[in-house]
């Protein structure tokens, strides 16, 4: 497991995100979300991240760019992420599930995304 922290542009904004292979799912900030068309789960469930257990009653779509790769993935919405070891707010929690999606690898000794991967194309059987 590992994490790599980076920006990403949602929506014309650049937000502080964190790549977190150990993370199954993706999470984005209640006021980064704002903007976005997001949904209300019929039914709340929460969920465990940076040592505390968060309501999530909303979802979205997120339309994002990473180093101009355009791409998508869902993201539960939360009041709060955490911060990474610099303090800086965490944006955006990008987890395993999209990265796998998007064939997005990490490169931990540079601490940089590998997008040498990314799929543009999807074929299914």
């Amino acid at each position: 497991m590992g994490r790599v922290r980076t920006e990403i542009t949602v929506n014309g904004k650049k937000c502080w995100t964190l790549f977190d292979s150990g993370a199954r799912n993706s999470y984005i900030l209640r006021e980064t979300a704002a903007e976005l068309d997001t949904k209300k789960l019929s039914s709340p469930r929460s969920s465990a991240l940076g040592g505390k257990v968060h309501k999530v009653d909303e979802v979205c779509l997120v339309f994002a760019e990473i180093d101009g790769h355009k791409l998508e993935f869902r993201a539960s919405v939360v009041d709060e992420i955490g911060t990474d070891e610099d303090g800086r707010a965490i944006d955006v929690l990008f987890g395993a599930i999209a990265m796998q999606l998007w064939g997005i690898k990490l490169d931990l000794q540079s601490e940089r995304l590998d997008l040498s991967h990314f799929a543009t194309d999807f074929v299914e059987f």
